[in-house]
């Protein structure tokens, strides 16, 4: 029913049509049963009453089977398809071969809605193709009320089956937005504090640094410097947000290739451009900047660096590779216990956000990350 993963969205809506469908469950077994008494046309009276027993006893197992989402797997709707097909096999045997009506009537629609529900159109329309045609070909002569009713069998399946579908993307739509309003919100909240705050103790110490002179201006400079990355951090994150409200696409060549504006840093990029969201080329971007901005700071300003873009068909790989000292054994272990988070929220952070691995090798022989990221990339609201 949808693509790839159940998604809450797809839950709930799965949830609430299986609700409905319990009920009309119930609704179509007293139909049945009530016809079926009131014509009492059964050649073999003992197993009408036990085709009805069953159907009674597989509308009860049915509600309870797919109360939970966990239990709705494709054994258990075949199960169910497989029962309403047996009992119109069976009418000919019960009723008799020039019967006019089957056994279960509008009962079978329950397992049909169970297929669309869970499946979409084309569940519903397999099931519906199904059922239709054994409900012809069991029948000896077929009336033009039966082609009517098989005709209507294969609009239910596959308009609930479709409206299903198009709940799931509705509700998936909104957990997105109410996702991104949040996020944006956070963001806007953050950034009030980082400006009310962090950013004007930055300023003061820049000025005042430059007033002081010596060790105190070089410290302004520093102060300055890490302003300047606060700003452009908080540009950035608005950034993304719209990149993502509006499903536009970026070349990851392009922006990749504009970091090697740093000194000494060497860009091998395709020779063509490598379309993916813009989202996900500004995430690939900012967290290959904080690799460099690592060689930089614990490497030195002039220290070499190498950016690798491949095209992998299903996905992308990018690889940064500087020839400093390595990491330390346990040093991000321990930065993470003591609630500094740089590496693992601006760098894996982001990659693991875009459906991605971002993969970390070092030593004496200096660091190397490569992250590698799926063509499509999950939104937030998806993950």
């Amino acid at each position: 029913m949808t693509s790839g993963t159940t998604t809450r969205a797809a839950v709930a809506v799965e949830n609430r049509m299986f609700r409905a469908l319990a009920v009309l469950r119930v609704v179509v077994l007293v139909y049945a049963v009530t016809l079926n008494a009131y014509r009492s046309n059964f050649e073999h009276p003992a197993l009408g009453w036990a085709c009805l027993g069953v159907m009674a006893a597989g509308t009860v197992a049915a509600i309870v089977v797919y109360a939970a989402p966990e239990r709705r797997v494709p054994a258990v709707l075949v199960a169910d398809l497989a029962l309403a097909v047996a009992l119109l096999l069976a009418t000919p045997v019960v009723k008799g071969e020039w019967f006019h009506a089957t056994i279960p009537g509008y009962w079978i629609v329950g397992a049909l809605l169970a297929w669309a529900v869970r499946y979409g159109w084309r569940g519903g329309t397999v099931a519906a193709v199904l059922l239709g045609a054994i409900d012809l070909l069991s029948r000896a002569e077929v009336r033009q009320q039966d082609w009517g009713n098989v005709f209507l069998i294969l609009l239910g399946g596959s308009m609930v089956g479709f409206v299903c579908e198009s709940l799931t993307a509705m509700a998936a739509d909104r957990d997105r937005a109410q996702s991104e309003a949040a996020a944006a919100a956070e963001r806007a909240r953050l950034a009030r504090v980082v400006h009310d705050g962090v950013l004007q103790v930055l300023a003061l110490v820049q000025r005042r640094g430059g007033e002081l002179g010596g060790e105190a201006a070089e410290l302004g400079r520093l102060a300055g410097a890490q302003e300047q990355a606060l700003r452009t951090l908080i540009r950035s994150q608005d950034a993304v947000t719209s990149a993502r409200t509006t499903g536009t696409s970026a070349d990851l060549a392009a922006a990749l290739g504009r970091l090697g504006a740093r000194p000494h840093t060497e860009v091998a990029l395709p020779a063509g451009a490598i379309e993916l969201p813009a989202h996900a080329v500004a995430e690939i971007t900012a967290a290959a900047q904080a690799c460099l901005d690592n060689v930089s700071r614990h490497v030195g300003e002039d220290a070499p660096a190498w950016i690798l873009l491949e095209d992998l068909g299903d996905r992308v790989e990018v690889t940064i590779r500087d020839e400093g000292p390595g990491i330390a054994a346990g040093r991000l272990e321990d930065a993470e216990q003591q609630g500094r988070l740089g590496v693992l929220e601006s760098i894996r952070g982001r990659i693991n956000d875009l459906g991605g691995e971002a993969t970390l090798d070092t030593g004496s022989y200096g660091t190397e990350w490569t992250f590698v990221v799926p063509r499509v990339t999950p939104s937030r609201g998806d993950r």
